[in-house]
Parts: C-alpha cells; structure tokens; sequence
C-alpha cells in the first residue's frame, strides 16, 4: 500500500506552454491500452496486466460501472471480482500507470452505460444533468468512491495519473453545463486541486463536453485524418499535450450482426502516425474480456450487445496473444523502449466433450421456487423498476378475457422491452420482440391462462433513450381489447440456481413430442467430471450449444451469459477456468427460452478448445452502423 514518500515529490501535471504532460518534472508521453477489470476474472489480472507491460505500454485504462458496485442503495461491493483497490495495486506494482474513468456514466457497451437501473424509480429522471435527483444519487457514490481513489492518485504514491469526468458528454442531448460544473466541484473536493480532470469526446462533438476545469482530449480510429482530429481537440484546447484516449483497436458487436474486424495493418498504420506527432495515446480496447451474466448493454435501434466483449481487440477474449499484439509492440518500439523478457502465454484450453443435458421442468413449473417476493397484482402491467428488479426477467400472467377461437392479434404496441416468450395454457404460441416483432396470433378459450416471459436483453448505454425503461411498459391489447388484471413474477434465477432449488426437479409428463416451432422456456441440467489424469487442469475452454436457440448458461452456479447461437455472431461462450473443479462433479444449467434439441436428436452441451465469435450471418442482412461511428446509436 502506498504511504508517505521521503524521496522527491511525485508530480503529473499539464505543461501548457510546451505542450506536453509532465510528470516528475520531466517531459511524458503515456502509450496506454484498455482494460476492463469488470470484464477479466480476477484470478487473470496480472496475465493480462503483465502481456500489457510487455507490450511496450506505460499505462492502462480502465472505467468504474457505479450499477457493478453498487447494487442497492448504500450497499457497496468491492470484493473479489470487483476489487477494483487490488487491481489498482497490481498494475502499480507491475509498472503501469493508471487513467482512471469513474463517470459517473460509463457507456462502454455495459448495461445502461453504468448507470444503476434503480434510477428510473423516477420516471421522469433526467439522466446525466443537473436534476437534483440524480445529483443526489451522484454525490452519494462519488462520496464513497472517489476518497478511496485519492491514496492511488500518482502524487500521493499511486498509479493514477489523470481522471476523466464523464464519458463523451458532447454526444448527448442535455448539454448541462451546470451538471459539468458540480462534476468538477465534487471531483475537486474529493481528489484535490492537484489532480489532472480531463474529458473524451469525438472530435466534432466537443462543444458540450467539456469546462475551464476539464483537460479536452479527443477519440477517433483507424481511418480518421490524424491532423484533422487533432486539429479538432487544438480549438478546444490551443496548448498542452495532444491525446487521443480512445484509439479503436477494434469494435463493438450486436447480436444479428457480422462480428467487427479491423485489420491489424489499419490499426498499425493509423498509431504509427499518432505516435510520430509526439501525442498520447490510449487504445481502445488493448483486451476487451467477457460481458458475463446480465450486464450487456445495447444501442439504438435497440440491439442488444452479446457475452463476449472480444472487441478484435490485440489480446483476444481469453487473454490470448495475436498477430495484432505483436504489430503493435513492434510500432511502440520505434518509439519507446520496449521491456526484455518472456511474454506470458496464452492459457492453454481444454475440450472436456460433450456433456448430456436432462429436461428439467419448465419455468412456470418451478415458478414458486423463482420467485422469492410475493406476486404483484395490477390492472395494468408494471415495469422492471415497478417491481423493483434490476436484471434478469420477469413472468406476466393474465387470462384471456375473451373466446379467441380464430386467429387473434396479440399487439404488444412496442411495449416489450425486451423479449416476451408468450405461453397460453403451457403451450408456446408465439415471441414478441421490441422494434422487430410487435404482433403475433393467439387462439385459445376465454379464461385461458397467458405467460408471458419477459427478457430484459440489456439496457441502452448511448445516447438520449439510455432511460430504457424494462418489462411490459406499456399495455398490451388482444383484438380490440386491453389486457387487464395482471399478476407479475420477480424471478430470482441466479439465487435459486446457486441454492439448488432446481435440483432433481423432474419433468412434467407430456405427450409424445411433436415437431414445433416451440417451447415453453424450460430449463436443463447436466454434469461432467475433469479428468484426474490429465496434469494442469482444470483449464479454461468455451462451450457451444448444438442447435439450441437462445437462453442463459450457469457453470457451477456462475452466471456465463446470454447464448443465442441462431442470431450469432457469437457461437460459444467463453469458460474462465476458476469456476470449474477438480474435486467434485461440474453441473450445467441451462435456461432455454425457445426451443432445445432434445425432443429430436442429441440432448447435448459441448466443450471445445477454439472459440466461435464471428459466424456467419445470413446474407440478407444490412448493415445499420459503421465503424467507429458512435454517432450511430445517438437516437
């Protein structure tokens, strides 16, 4: 830990009139990489800390989700995975500074850009502005945060060197200068007045993002005119160091669309010429990792982001060593000196094979074991935030009011957010799905019951609809009537999972299986044993699911995240090693939300050594964003 320093003092400041960073007294230039401790296992942290410091780079990057640390009110979580001191402390003692990204909005791909969901209680909130309601939310977890980053600020013997307010305020509607002036007063008066406060924006959205306080820096990828962008960030600011903090590697995925590659010589052409004007630079993402459980988040129109935050980024998903990594070494070391020794390898990976899945019961089946609150009643539907649930999902039930003995509109009106599985009487008839599916036939008897299973797929993170309200959020009509008298369902799948609420729990008795199109969400469980003669293991691998369609994976009670194969790009999920065991059997649980493969040939899981993250698309499909185009998904 850091104390106090008997040697000279330690200084990181702005040198306005030579236009550079200073840090010491003596002239800096950072060459940083991305890095999401959120989205690493912490047991890799100083893997990948370390192939970052061989790489050549001085510094890391990395953000702070205020939704990943505190998950109630008041109730904070800084262990284990999200021991955000500990990777602070690694990263300082392997040798890398720190640019510190706390919001308090993030973005970044991840649910509602960091953003707690429970915000939205307010339904007239308005997020990232000077509303005294968010202020206040705002002011509490600074509170707690930003004093325990002030021991690992540079000058009190730390790794942080800068810290950036906000995330690319410029793009967003609000343009709230007093929300940016109370930023900096609370920064201030946590941090000091010592601490280099900068912004990020694009280089033409600059206007709204930034104050006298904030140190403007640009981002832009492989592609942009250099001088231009830089140009850019000098109207901003005439003197001081140029930076590009978000230098693009890579680029983001959504389900439905091909996975993003940027060519390893565009990204070597493009740093070579930033590094040659002597500026900063900070890529993004050196590792992007994996979005496990329910934190991706999504962009408008509304696509919702997939598991893996691979990001074709120069370490892979796994922590992987590319022909991109070593490009890039090779460009920093024309410029910097580059450390001597091994770089860590690769982790080895390793197939366990295929794993047979039993049918359990379906979700409404085991619903009293899902739901540790009592049902809410209402006439009318309630969201997400009404029912005081963050993730995950939520079961709608009514009855159909009346005989609907011919094909009959069922119209969500796009109030699905996100995915509504629609059972009537156990029997599957049919999906809503926000912005693609508002409307699907429905027969049945009136009195009929109807589930519906509602999904939320991940909360926007950019832009001006990041307010995204989750559940039914508006009403639902069958034919010409509104549905009423609604009972909802918390479902609390994670718990039940780890406290093997599920377990032996047998299927229904049923027909003989007859070839649908679906299936009532049902859940699966299977288990495998490692192999005790094999040394080194366990070790990490990737599971794929062989014609199954979409739902959710948990390893020993680890949520993995969302698959959904049949949409893709992403195929297989990505299997850190530390959740699996020697020592006891290895248990599968899958919640399949449409329809399983094992009415009708294998009921299996596989485990495989290659990763699956860029499959085909079908060829029909057109692209809605462009690289490097965040003004895409401003709405």
């Amino acid at each position: 830990m850091f104390g106090p320093s008997y040697s000279a003092p330690r200084s990181f400041s702005i040198d306005y009139q030579n236009d550079c960073f200073r840090k010491d007294g003596e002239v800096f230039r950072y060459i940083s990489g991305g890095i999401h401790y959120f989205r690493i296992p912490r047991v890799y942290w100083k893997d990948r800390l370390l192939k970052i410091y061989m790489a050549g780079l001085n510094a890391i990057q990395t953000y702070v989700p205020w939704n990943f640390h505190e998950e109630a009110p008041g109730k904070y979580n800084f262990n284990g995975d999200r021991n955000l001191e500990y990777f602070l402390q690694l990263a300082h003692d392997i040798g890398l500074l720190v640019i510190l990204r706390p919001g308090p909005y993030v973005a970044t791909e991840w649910d509602m850009g960091g953003l707690p969901a429970r915000l939205l209680k307010k339904k007239d909130i308005v997020l990232r502005s000077s509303d005294p309601d968010y202020l206040a939310a705002v002011d509490k977890w600074m509170g707690k945060l930003l004093p325990m980053m002030k021991p690992y600020l540079y000058q009190n013997g730390g790794p942080i060197i800068s810290v950036q307010v906000e995330n690319e305020y410029g793009s967003y509607f609000a343009c709230d200068y007093n929300y940016l002036r109370h930023l900096s007063k609370l920064f201030r008066q946590h941090l000091g007045n010592e601490v280099v406060l900068f912004t990020t924006d694009g280089s033409s959205r600059l206007k709204c993002g930034t104050i006298r306080d904030f140190y403007a820096t640009v981002d832009f990828g492989p592609g942009k005119n250099v001088t231009a962008c830089f140009e850019a960030q000098r109207r901003a600011e005439p003197h001081g160091p140029l930076v590009n903090s978000e230098y693009y590697t890579g680029w983001l995925d959504h389900w439905g669309s091909p996975h993003a590659v940027v060519t390893t010589s565009q990204v070597t052409k493009y740093l070579n010429q930033i590094l040659a004007t002597g500026a900063n630079v900070n890529m993004y993402m050196f590792i992007g990792g994996t979005t496990f459980g329910y934190w991706n988040g999504a962009n408008t129109p509304y696509a919702s982001q997939p598991t893996s935050y691979d990001f074709n980024a120069p370490l892979t998903e796994a922590g992987d060593l590319t022909e991109k990594y070593f490009a890039i070494r090779e460009v920093i070391r024309k410029y910097h000196k580059i450390p001597e020794g091994p770089i860590p390898p690769s982790t080895p990976k390793y197939a366990y094979g295929a794993v047979k899945m039993k049918q359990l019961q379906t979700l409404t089946d085991v619903l009293n074991k899902l739901c540790f609150s009592t049902p809410v009643k209402s006439p009318f539907p309630l969201t997400f935030p009404d029912l005081n649930q963050a993730f995950g999902f939520v079961l709608y039930r009514t009855i159909l009011p009346v005989d609907c003995s011919t094909p009959t509109p069922l119209s969500s009106q796009n109030g699905v957010h996100d995915r509504a599985y629609v059972s009537i009487n156990g029997v599957a008839v049919g999906i809503l799905e926000r912005d693609k599916v508002l409307t699907i036939n429905v027969t049945g008897k009136a009195g009929s019951q109807m589930d519906i299973l509602l999904e939320n797929m991940g909360r926007i993170n950019q832009g001006k609809y990041i307010n995204d309200f989750k559940g039914l959020v508006s009403n639902l009509t069958l034919g010409k009537d509104t549905l009423t008298d609604w009972t909802m369902y918390s479902l609390s799948i994670d718990e039940a999972i780890n406290q093997g609420l599920l377990t032996g729990t047998e299927p229904t008795p049923a027909d003989p299986p007859q070839p649908v199109a679906l299936f009532p969400p049902t859940f699966y469980r299977g288990s495998f044993i490692i192999p005790d003669g094999i040394p080194d293991l366990p070790q990490d691998t990737y599971i794929k699911l062989p014609k199954w369609r979409k739902g959710q994976i948990w390893i020993n009670g680890f949520n993995l995240g969302r698959y959904w194969p049949v949409r893709g790009p992403q195929v297989t999920l990505f299997v850190p090693a530390h959740i699996l065991s020697t020592a006891a059997p290895n248990n599968v649980t899958v919640l399949e939300l449409e329809n399983a493969p094992c009415s009708s040939g294998p009921c299996i899981v596989e485990f495989t050594d290659t990763p699956i993250i860029n499959a085909t698309i079908p060829s029909d499909y057109k692209q809605r964003w462009g690289l490097f185009d965040k003004e895409d998904f401003l709405g």
